[in-house]
């Protein structure tokens, strides 16, 4: 079965960008919670890179996953504290979320 994969670009609030840093922080100090989180939700990889552009500031997030779908129906459910810390980043920081076209998909 192949895996799900999904790419993002994520537009962020204005002035954001001191708490998308300290989110990127937080997560690699909580390295080990975060892939406890992104095994439970089947997610294989997860990246996201920081785009500064003469529109503002995006997040690029790149998934892959058994299912998108239940990785997000999971991550939605989960009471976990880095779970519950990213969805108040989320809300605080995210202004537009557009999903870009796979046009090109390579792995063995």
């Amino acid at each position: 079965m192949k895996d799900d994969v999904v790419c993002a670009r994520v537009r962020l609030q204005p002035g954001s960008l001191p708490r998308v840093r300290a989110w990127a922080a937080h997560l690699h100090a909580h390295r080990a919670d975060a892939l406890r989180t992104l095994d439970a939700e089947g997610v294989s990889v997860e990246s996201v890179f920081l785009e500064t552009g003469a529109d503002g500031d995006s997040l690029v997030y790149y998934m892959r996953a058994a299912s998108i779908e239940a990785a997000f129906a999971v991550a939605a459910r989960s009471e976990a504290a880095i779970e519950q810390y990213h969805r108040e980043f989320k809300r605080t920081t995210w202004l537009e979320v557009n999903r870009l076209e796979l046009l090109v998909d390579l792995s063995s």
